[in-house]
Order: C-alpha cells, then structure tokens, then sequence
C-alpha cells in the first residue's frame, strides 16, 4: 500500500523564491533516495464556500501564502528508509541557516493511501 508524507506550512511571499530553491532541492534529494512522487503547491484557490479553508486554518498573516506538499512512498517502510538516506544526506551538506518559513507552523503527517494506490 502507498504511503503518503503531507506537509502544510505558511510561506512569506517575499520568501517564495528562497523556499522554491530549497523545494527543488528536497525533490532531487527525495527522488534520487526513492520517492515515487513529490509535489510542491502553491495556494490559488482558497476563499471556499464550504469547510475551513487553509488560509483561515493556518492563521495566514499578511503578506503569507500556503504550500501543500507531499511526497509518495511505496509503502511505510519504504518511507521509513527513503526518509532516513535524505536526513543523513541533508545533515552531511548542512541544514540552511535561515529557513523561509515558520517550522514551528507546518503542519506535517504521514498517511496510508486509500484510493489510488
């Protein structure tokens, strides 16, 4: 069954291009270890009708914007090792020093799929 890591965070528009540079390099990172999928969106459509909507949910301040991103896994276990290869890869070049978005607001999770799997 494929396994799923979600992630939702807040990012400053003014930091939009810091957080691509670091995306694009989490994704070569991700699929070089063995991911199936990896995405990194942008929010364009969020003042919904119906449900919470992320702006409101993450308690967007001004001049912020969401991204929902995910990464796609063959299984738990697959995540598991493919996670453990990108961390010591990561700790061996250096976590950046100034990160472009809040961690302490990301939103994070790893999820069985269900459909589509």
């Amino acid at each position: 069954m494929q396994y799923v890591d979600g992630y939702v965070l807040p990012v400053p528009r003014k930091n939009l291009k810091a957080y691509l540079r670091m995306a694009r390099l989490g994704e070569r990172m991700w699929r070089k270890h063995g991911a199936l999928d990896y995405k990194e969106c942008v929010g364009d459509d969020l003042k919904t009708k119906w449900g919470t909507t992320f702006s409101r949910m993450m308690r967007l301040r001004p001049g912020e914007m969401v991204v929902f991103s995910y990464i796609v896994f063959k299984s738990r276990a697959h995540r598991d090792r493919v996670n453990a290869k990108v961390m010591k890869e990561m700790a061996s070049i250096g976590a950046p020093k100034d990160m472009p978005f809040e961690i302490t607001r990301m939103v994070y999770g790893g999820f069985k799929a269900l459909v589509g799997a």
